[in-house]
């Protein structure tokens, strides 16, 4: 991908992570990175296609950043799982890219809703892997797995409405304790 149209992604990310996907426009982009809005449609012809490259992006960086679910124990990878999203609440000020747009999936052009779907199927997958590893049976460790998504999700709109970072700690303090803690 070019280094513009990285540019235009990230303009595009940062804006939809703080108010969901009718938040940015194309020519709000074209005007935050000093280019023609022309420009833009170059890169992604459809706000749909650029919605779609955004959640497809911010899945690939988040499951790269988590690494493969066996890298250490499972208690260090559902810490590290945590931590990712402490750190794009309280370091970045932002929300999840995929539970923004998830909360809005019935409004979404299809593809994007596709994307986002895809970024919470891949998630509840690595999760599930690492519930196996410490040692629960496929259904419970499904069912933790979902837990711990809705969890660190909702204690992301809890800390950020109620303008507290504290409560996401203290909403996610008890979740990284498996059968092997």
């Amino acid at each position: 991908m070019s280094d513009t149209a990285n540019r235009i992604l990230d303009s595009a990310e940062r804006t939809a992570r703080q108010g969901g996907f009718n938040s940015f426009s194309f020519r709000d982009i074209a005007a935050e990175i000093g280019i023609k809005s022309a420009s833009v449609h170059y890169h992604f012809p459809t706000k749909e296609a650029l919605g779609e490259a955004l959640a497809e992006r911010y899945t690939e960086r988040f499951l790269n950043a988590l690494g493969a679910p066996d890298a250490q124990t499972p208690q260090d990878m559902m810490r590290r799982y945590v931590a990712l999203y402490g750190i794009a609440l309280k370091d970045d000020g932002l929300m999840c890219l995929c539970g923004m747009f998830g909360a809005e999936i019935a409004q979404l052009p299809d593809g994007v809703a596709r994307k986002t779907r895809a970024f919470f199927e891949r998630n509840m997958a690595w999760l599930k892997r690492v519930y196996v590893a410490d040692g629960f049976n496929e259904e419970e460790a499904f069912q933790r797995a979902a837990h711990m998504i809705a969890t660190l999700e909702g204690a992301m709109i809890l800390a950020r409405t109620m303008g507290d970072d504290r409560l996401f700690d203290t909403v996610t303090t008890d979740l990284t304790h498996g059968q092997g803690s």
